[in-house]
């Protein structure tokens, strides 16, 4: 009975040693692979959800992978708060101990979301023009130069996906100095360009918060090498 005992709680012991290592070796696989394909100054943070993670590991797929990789720069837009979950996440036990190099690691699907911040949409913003949040709502106020004239411009933007990024528009535009203005909006008009996003997502939805412009995204049979 006593030798029963102490078997048992080596293999107890050994079951969790390979479940913390396999669980390493997954988040430290897809923390590599995303600092190398998308040029991250630092590797992003990796969890996988679920407990035990051994169970997983031995079917060769895990439910949900959560990746923060931070603040990161796409063709020249500062985004920050940047996060993804990787859902049915592929990855064979052998492979990912005797061949962690080659291992096929796939996503079925993968959310994310990125954060514009104000600075980012004031550095595209025309000339004179300030971008703030209030509330839900992204707002406008500034000068706008018209035939040599400054005329102060209040205006609420709209922000709509557009091919290759975002379109900011503005709504009701309210100007002062009693100078009129035909179609003052165009003075206001103005893009974000948003290059290709990590995991090939693809713009779903964009909402103003305090911090800026949130989008969100999603992709489906994601590879997560190469």
């Amino acid at each position: 009975m006593r030798k029963l005992i102490g078997f048992l709680l080596v293999l107890l012991v050994l079951v969790v040693i390979l479940d913390r290592v396999a669980v390493t070796g997954v988040q430290r696989e897809i923390a590599t692979q995303a600092t190398a394909k998308y040029d991250l100054s630092t590797p992003p943070e990796v969890t996988i959800e679920g407990i035990p993670f051994l169970t997983q590991a031995i079917a060769g797929r895990y439910e949900e992978v959560r990746v923060a990789a931070g603040a990161m720069t796409i063709s020249g837009i500062r985004l920050s708060s940047v996060g993804f979950t990787l859902r049915g996440v592929t990855a064979p036990l052998e492979d990912l101990v005797l061949r962690p190099q080659q291992v096929d690691m796939r996503a079925e699907r993968v959310e994310g979301t990125v954060v514009v911040p104000v600075e980012t949409l004031n550095q595209r913003a025309p000339q004179g023009i300030k971008v703030n949040v209030v509330g839900d709502e992204l707002n406008v106020s500034g000068e706008i130069t018209v035939l040599g004239q400054k005329v102060p411009v209040k205006a609420a933007l709209k922000v709509e996906i557009a091919e290759g990024g975002l379109r900011l528009v503005p709504g009701k535009v309210t100007l002062g100095g009693g100078i009129p203005v035909p179609d003052p909006e165009r003075f206001i008009n103005y893009r974000i360009p948003i290059g290709k996003l990590p995991y090939n997502l693809k713009l779903t939805e964009v909402k103003a918060v305090p911090e800026g412009l949130r989008i969100s995204g999603e992709a489906s049979d994601v590879p997560l090498r190469g």
